[in-house]
């Protein structure tokens, strides 16, 4: 009967336009067309993602009737695009359109879907009391360079996608304060941020019983599904399909145009067949991160040419699926051996056991807070930088005008080289509570005319899920709950503006409360204690449930081959950047490491704080 229901429902959906992607925004409907910056302050910042309707009925379909069988090239099993199968036991733990998990209980203010939060301060106005950075910079005192949330956005978009749904409801838009210096500067009262609630399962969010939950619209896995795609079609588009075994490139091997209009993040008056086709949606969103999807897509080619000229008997889909397999191992490789030591310190996991079988997560207290705390780290500037060291002659760019333009800054195949050099040469914002004015205050047009402020994002989108407090998360972390806010921070200004804003410790937005916690330094932390105990706990799931994991997955030549693999190693590979040009780790833009400053570092509050 179950299954007899979801048919029904399933040719409801075709017969209603589901061959047709789900549109950010419609045309031709409704009156004359909008202005540009119009159409965005009426939709607002990053809800502009076409998806497919049609792949999440497949996941639908697939959860009802169960996933195909697992496929073999050179006898060996390969992952699945989706993510299923990973899993023995549970094919759909990991895969596509799953639910996000929860660490600790929700905090729906009815129990069932409604915003978390209700009596708090909006975001907007707790932004505007602790997240301000009031136009200054203060690169972080560890080294570690902007690569640092580069890579980490870049495997964000690996295993975390489930942004706002495009709605007509707007009770749930961020009320801008009267007089807000940037949004409302001539007192008007009627301003908003535009918000739309996060995808989620609609068999959710009925009762008390049954919450809403939301979803992960992409795999859960360290897959390197942004280079390969979520699903077969997709891969499919992505690849040459001409028995080389390589992705397809435009010229100058840079990304293939979305020729084919899949489903593509769209932030402008662009057309969509111009911009740049990757495994994941969002590849345009900046050039830096443009910059690194076009760089995987040149390592796989690049494995693939080697795999073929040394084992030139291999079918083309056998060299595709070998050069994927190295590919996806150099990326756990990177993120374990090099970012997370450089975000978490040495030895922060626990160590590597063996495969358990088990579900990745992903946990909502993770991709809805922790993760996000990348956001603090990023300059209000990509710097450009030709290989003597000197800003190039188009200059450096300003974060605000590097969104949505890759296919016109990149156009040839040396165009990522200033940017990937630019990427290792400056020191990233440090991690604390406060986000670049370029991000917290970017306008549409002048003061006025709308705009967005991403740390508002942040937490109401927290809300949005129903994430617990900060108090609450320490708890379900086995962490002491902070009983004082002197407890967060040992900074007086900014326990005295987290006071102003929340006024009691245990109300605290779990995102905002995680990145005003001082960092475990001495731990050789860039984290407070909150985010930290989270990722540990994702990246020890995302480890230790990969039936794919490439210590388990490669052979004894291939484990050799990338053990000792550095992201510097892949950018010197596949550009006209020398290696000597890069320091041994791209992650630090200091050569020595935290470890190696010794015990002399003032990690006292007057020495982290005074440093400013």
């Amino acid at each position: 009967m179950k299954k007899a229901r979801f048919l029904v429902a399933a040719a409801a959906l075709a017969l209603t336009g589901a061959a047709a992607p789900a549109a950010a925004h419609d045309e031709g409907q409704g009156g004359p067309r909008k202005s540009w910056s119009e159409d965005r302050r009426d939709r607002g910042p990053a809800q502009n993602i076409e998806r497919d309707r049609h792949e999440q009925a497949r996941a639908k379909w697939r959860r009802y009737f169960g996933w195909g069988r697992p496929a073999f090239h050179q006898g060996r099993e390969v992952r699945s695009f989706d993510g299923t199968g990973n899993n023995r036991r549970d094919p759909e733990a990991g895969a596509t359109f799953s639910q996000l998990t929860r660490m600790a209980p929700h905090d729906y203010a009815d129990g069932v879907a409604a915003m978390a939060g209700p009596s708090r301060k909006g975001p907007r106005e707790i932004s505007n009391i602790v997240i301000d950075q009031a136009g200054q910079s203060y690169p972080n005192p560890f080294g570690t360079s902007d690569f640092l949330w580069q890579w980490g956005q870049f495997i964000d978009h690996d295993f975390a996608l489930g942004d706002g749904v495009r709605s007509d409801d707007r009770s749930h838009d961020i009320p801008i304060p009267m007089g807000d210096p940037h949004f409302d500067p001539y007192r008007e009262g009627d301003k908003w941020i535009h918000f739309d609630r996060a995808i989620f399962d609609e068999e959710t969010g009925t009762d008390p019983s049954n919450p809403r939950e939301q979803m992960n619209e992409i795999t859960s896995w360290l897959d390197g599904s942004m280079v390969y795609g979520s699903n077969d079609e997709r891969a499919h588009a992505l690849r040459a399909n001409d028995g080389t075994g390589r992705l397809k490139t435009s010229d100058g091997e840079l990304l293939p145009f979305n020729t084919d209009l899949l489903p593509n993040a769209n932030e402008g008056p662009i057309d969509p067949a111009t911009l740049f086709l990757a495994g994941d949606v969002r590849a345009n969103e900046q050039i830096g991160l443009t910059s690194m999807h076009t760089l995987f897509v040149r390592e796989h080619n690049r494995w693939a040419d080697y795999i073929r000229k040394t084992r030139p008997w291999l079918s083309g889909d056998d060299v595709f699926h070998a050069a994927r397999r190295m590919v996806i191992a150099e990326i756990q490789v990177i993120t374990y051996e090099q970012f997370l030591p450089a975000l978490i310190g040495e030895r922060a996991l626990p160590r590597y056991r063996g495969y358990e079988p088990g579900d990745p997560g992903l946990f909502t207290e993770f991709s809805g807070a922790a993760w996000r705390m990348g956001h603090t780290l990023i300059n209000a500037r990509l710097m450009r930088v030709d290989a003597r060291g000197r800003e190039i002659a188009n200059g450096h760019l300003q974060l605000r005008d590097a969104f949505f333009n890759a296919p016109l800054l990149i156009t040839k195949r040396g165009d990522i080289d200033p940017i990937l050099r630019g990427l290792a040469s400056q020191k990233s914002q440090t991690y604390d509570n406060m986000i670049v004015d370029d991000l917290r205050n970017f306008l549409f047009g002048p003061p006025g005319a709308g705009g967005f402020d991403l740390a508002a994002l942040n937490i109401q989108r927290g809300r949005d899920r129903g994430l617990p407090s900060l108090n609450d998360a320490r708890k379900a972390a086995g962490l002491r709950p902070h009983k004082r806010f002197r407890d967060i921070t040992r900074d007086p200004e900014l326990q005295q503006k987290l006071r102003e804003a929340y006024g009691t410790v245990d109300d605290i937005d779990l995102w905002v409360g995680g990145v005003s916690e001082d960092p475990l330094a001495w731990q050789g932390s860039q984290l407070g204690e909150t985010f930290r105990a989270i990722v540990v706990k994702q990246f020890t799931a995302l480890r230790d449930h990969d039936r794919f994991w490439w210590e388990r997955d490669l052979t004894y030549a291939e484990k050799a081959m990338v053990r000792h693999v550095r992201l510097g190693d892949i950018i010197a590979a596949n550009t006209g950047i020398r290696r000597r040009e890069l320091p041994r780790d791209v992650f630090y833009v200091e050569t020595r490491k935290p470890r190696d400053w010794g015990w002399g570092w003032d990690w006292s509050p007057r020495g982290y704080w005074g440093w400013r």
